[in-house]
């Protein structure tokens, strides 16, 4: 059996030893399009024995972007890994701009993009990089398809030469540049390499409740993220199907299709997912209304492990079956858990979803380890809800004075590519500092408390955590976004973004004459009042010097094409400062 020790092995293992029919499923024209375990490993190597035909040497960069997870773009990566080659992939959502910095700044030779809005960025940037070619996944007239690697490869008379590639990578080899997406200036190039990602699949492995040969996944967070690739490699080495979402927004209808046993999440998904179902249950009359209302609060108290007692569990048996199971029929009715990550998760909507019957297990990770630090487990009581779980085997976690986590473990990057002064910055001999303040409780489950940088000092000399002001704000429906700022200032206060979407049902049923423009919603003075009772609440749950005293609203849906967000979804701090100091001035100077 081959010993996975490299990225390129995973297939290989599987291929050894469950042989799947569907190894990896991509959707194209309206059809499920399967690939086994051994056509993936055969265009593998057709790729390999191509792209030495093409003059690729051991350590060159190749760049792949797509839209969309799919088929491909695991074929792409394991093509380029077995001649030692490096792959970068890109967020696909960044400006050409980025585009050209990425690609000039980890010298990529190739590019291998998705499709047509990704190609036209590309070409704008091409003259000013030291990309060759340029190939495509989808066919586009004027740009070369990928399958000429198929044709190219095709001739197996250099497979030895592929061979002897493979043999010469060393665990220990750069496998990848994945440049984060970057809440401040110019991305960094994280250098991870076979080891960190292979230690952390293994690792990470015993967490996941995963049926060899029989579990469906459905993948549809970025695979250029290292969360997504990670377990993408996982699911491979698990002998796991991997169905590729058409894209985020026909989750629910792949759902039904597919009936996964298991996804990645990030939190705003769930808020989503969340927020359609409430609407809907709250468009209901009668008993019916009351029931989804009662099953509401029956979720929101659920506890693991069967804590509430038998009287509970008779209740909620009783909610599942009348309610929640209406939820898993929403995404497929086979759905037993769901991975998130990326960013905290609301504690009251983990309680909902394991109260439905779709375990939510909460992690923690960065780019720069991996990723995973920690992963909850529900075998084991290695469960607890408002935690990031226990760290997994082979990483320690250590807590600096100052309350900041640092991580050291086979995980733990190489460095940052061509830029040594900032990797000493975050290296302390071997531990990695995260950044993130958190703290580990006496059964050893780690809770992260907030940024590091991010908290700050108001002019009385007080300190406020922002992110912990926020996650207890957003779990209101009348918030999609927040900021909590006041650095130096007497008092904190709050940019927000309204749930749009929300208000104007809300106002709809309420039967108002208001405009319901996203200007005229955050004029309204019963909107901004509505608003003010959920600060209110919020401002209970913490001392005098953090409550937020003031807010603004803001009538544009924060994004990452509007510059807000980065491509996981993360606030720009300085950025929203900035797009909105007009609001900031009000607060502070009116």
């Amino acid at each position: 059996m081959t010993e996975v020790t490299r990225l390129f092995d995973f297939p290989h293992y599987q291929l050894q030893k469950y042989n799947l029919q569907a190894a990896l499923v991509t959707k194209t024209n309206g059809e499920w399009i399967k690939t086994s375990s051994k056509d993936y490993v055969d265009k593998a190597n057709a790729v390999s024995r191509a792209l030495l035909k093409m003059g690729v040497q051991k350590d060159d960069k190749i760049a792949v972007i797509s839209s969309t997870n799919r088929t491909d773009w695991n074929i792409m990566d394991i093509g380029i890994l077995q001649t030692g080659a490096q792959n970068v992939p890109v967020y696909p959502t960044i400006t050409a701009e980025d585009y050209e910095y990425v690609l000039n700044h980890s010298e990529s030779i190739y590019c291998f993009v998705s499709d047509e809005e990704v190609l036209e960025k590309v070409r704008k940037v091409q003259h000013n990089t030291k990309i060759k070619e340029i190939y495509s996944f989808d066919h586009i007239n004027g740009c070369k398809h990928y399958s000429e690697l198929f044709k190219l490869g095709k001739d197996e008379s250099n497979q030895s030469e592929v061979e002897a590639r493979k043999d010469a990578v060393k665990p220990t080899d750069l496998a990848t540049i994945i440049y984060t997406s970057g809440t401040t200036g110019k991305p960094k190039g994280v250098m991870l390499s076979h080891d960190n990602i292979t230690s952390n699949v293994l690792n990470s492995y015993p967490r996941l409740p995963l049926t060899s040969g029989e579990t469906r996944i459905l993948s549809f967070l970025p695979i250029c993220h290292i969360f997504e690739r990670m377990l993408i490699y996982l699911y491979q080495y698990s002998g796991s199907s991997i169905y590729f979402a058409e894209g985020i927004d026909k989750i629910g209808e792949n759902a039904k299709e597919i009936q996964p046993h298991l996804m990645s999440v990030v939190p705003r998904l769930l808020e989503k997912v969340y927020d359609k179902i409430y609407a809907k249950g709250s468009e209901l009359s009668g008993i019916k209304y009351k029931l989804f209302h009662w099953a509401i609060e029956l979720g929101e108290q659920w506890k693991p492990y069967r804590e509430n007692g038998a009287w509970y569990e008779f209740k909620l048996s009783i909610a599942r079956k009348l309610i929640f199971s209406k939820w898993q029929e929403a995404l497929g009715g086979e759905l037993s858990t769901m991975v998130s990550g990326s960013a905290p998760l609301q504690p009251r909507l983990t309680r909902l979803f394991c109260a439905a019957g779709m375990q939510v297990m909460e992690g923690y990770g960065l780019t720069e380890t991996s990723p995973v630090v920690s992963v909850g487990m529900m075998r084991g009581k290695n469960f607890k809800v408002g935690t990031v779980g226990k760290p997994i085997d082979g990483v320690e976690v250590k807590i600096a004075e100052d309350g900041e986590l640092l991580i050291k473990g086979p995980n733990v990057m190489l460095g940052y590519y061509k830029d040594e002064a900032k990797t000493n910055e975050v290296m302390t001999g071997a531990y990695f500092h995260t950044g993130d303040k958190g703290e580990i409780d006496a059964e050893g489950f780690l809770k992260i408390t907030g940024r590091k940088k991010e908290m700050f000092k108001t002019s009385g000399g007080k300190y406020v955590i922002p992110t912990l002001l926020e996650n207890e704000l957003k779990q209101s429906r009348f918030i999609e976004q927040v900021m909590v700022i006041g650095e130096g200032q007497k008092m904190p206060a709050a940019l927000i973004q309204p749930n749009f979407e929300f208000i104007k049902d809300w106002i709809s049923k309420k039967g108002k004459q208001i405009d319901t423009t996203n200007e005229a919603i955050v004029n309204s003075e019963e909107v901004i009042s509505r608003i003010q009772r959920e600060i209110d609440s919020c401002n209970t749950h913490f001392g005098k010097w953090e409550q937020i005293k003031r807010f603004e609203l803001t009538k544009d849906v924060w994004s990452i094409e509007g510059g807000q967000l980065t491509p996981t979804m993360k606030m720009k701090r300085d950025i929203i400062k900035d797009i909105y100091k007009d609001l900031y001035q009000k607060i502070y100077n009116s």
